[in-house]
């Protein structure tokens, strides 16, 4: 049995994340606490160990994973034609549960599988996860479970589904909210909604549409993302 380390005090949790962190450099998986459910992470920019995520998951490329984030600074190193709406959802909702779809930078150097040239973005609102992103930079992480299987809320129910494929367990106890992030197609003009989840539609677009900027140019049309036919959550944390 992979190890199983305590978060829930301040000291614990400084000493495991630093533990976590040297984990993922490793190219290994683990499982973190987020704002919505338990999830499992690689380093995103490390494909052998992104492909070791989705085989944990049982999980084709077809799924890719999305990618959590420390701040909204990172958002222009790994997204482009981030469109004025966008960063007012950012600016509103994280960190929380709010997974947007984006135009990924073409000269990144990584493989998250078949995106269609889109990473789905989200900043948790979780103090172990947002630790161990500063310590790591983006983190590929989707839910902690096998595919088909409820969502994690505890590291006991992460752990008896991924088992040793994951090297460290990080327990912060059990999840605070449950339900998994709304995401939000960022690619076009105007934002849809794939999935509903922590944040109501009628807010997302409440806010889109709060002071336009006239001068913001019209999107391309976009390339659908990988995971937008069916809203099922493929970006699903």
């Amino acid at each position: 049995m992979s190890p199983v380390i305590d978060c829930t005090s301040e000291d614990a949790c400084s000493a495991a994340v630093a533990q976590a962190a040297d984990v993922l450099r490793d190219g290994h998986l683990v499982v973190l606490p987020t704002d919505t459910v338990y999830g499992v992470g690689a380093d995103a920019f490390d494909p052998a160990a992104v492909a070791a995520l989705l085989a944990a998951k049982g999980r084709g490329r077809e799924m890719p994973p999305p990618v959590l984030v420390p701040d909204l600074r990172t958002v222009d190193g790994l997204a482009t034609e981030v469109p004025d709406y966008a960063r007012r959802l950012m600016a509103a909702y994280w960190p929380g549960p709010l997974t947007l779809i984006l135009r990924s930078q073409a000269s990144l150097l990584w493989d998250l599988g078949e995106t269609n040239g889109t990473v789905g973005l989200r900043m948790p609102a979780d103090p172990v996860a947002l630790a161990l992103l500063r310590q790591t930079g983006p983190l590929a992480v989707t839910s902690a479970n096998t595919t088909g299987s409820p969502a994690a809320t505890t590291v006991l129910e992460a752990a008896a589904m991924l088992g040793p494929s994951v090297a460290v367990y990080l327990d912060a106890g059990p999840s605070r909210g449950g339900l998994s992030s709304t995401i939000v197609d960022c690619t076009g003009s105007e934002p849809v909604v794939l999935r509903h989840g922590g944040v109501s539609e009628d807010d997302v677009r409440r806010v889109a549409a709060a002071a336009p900027d006239p001068a913001e140019p019209t999107a391309h049309p976009a390339t659908p993302p990988a995971g937008s036919d069916d809203g099922s959550g493929h970006y699903d944390i």
